[in-house]
C-alpha cells in the first residue's frame, strides 16, 4: 500500500477540501443555508484543526439538491427529509439490484413500476 499524498485526494469525493465560504460561494447560497443543513442533520462537516467546517465535493452535491428543493418552496426541513429518503430509496434499489444479479434474475427496467 502507498502512502497517502495531496495529490490522491484531487479525486476524492469525500475529501473536506472546502471551506464554508467558498461552499457557500460555488452553490449561490449563505454559510447560514449551510450550518442550516448541519443543524438538519443532512451533511455533517468536518472540521479543520482550527475548528473551520470544511465539506466535501460529496456533500456540496447533496447541499445543491437541498437548495434546488429549496428554492422550488420547499421547507428546508422538508428537503432535507426528502433527500434523505431518495438516498434511501437508491440504497435499496442498489441493495436490489446486487440481489438480483446475485439470483441471475436481472432484467431490463427494474426500476420502473408496472404499467
Amino acid at each position: 500500500m502507498t502512502a497517502d499524498t495531496p495529490l490522491d485526494r484531487i479525486d476524492d469525493d469525500d475529501y473536506p477540501a472546502y471551506t464554508m465560504g467558498r461552499a457557500a460561494e460555488m452553490l449561490g447560497t449563505t454559510p447560514a443555508f449551510l450550518r442550516a443543513l448541519g443543524e438538519a442533520r443532512l451533511i455533517t462537516p468536518l472540521r479543520s484543526e482550527g475548528g473551520h467546517r470544511r465539506y466535501s465535493r460529496y456533500q456540496l452535491r447533496i447541499a445543491a439538491r437541498a437548495r434546488e428543493l429549496v428554492d422550488q418552496g420547499t421547507a428546508i426541513e422538508a428537503a432535507c427529509r426528502i433527500i434523505i429518503l431518495e438516498d434511501q430509496l437508491e440504497e435499496a434499489r442498489r441493495i436490489n439490484d446486487e440481489l438480483r444479479r446475485e439470483r441471475g434474475t436481472v432484467g431490463s427496467g427494474s426500476h420502473q413500476a408496472d404499467a
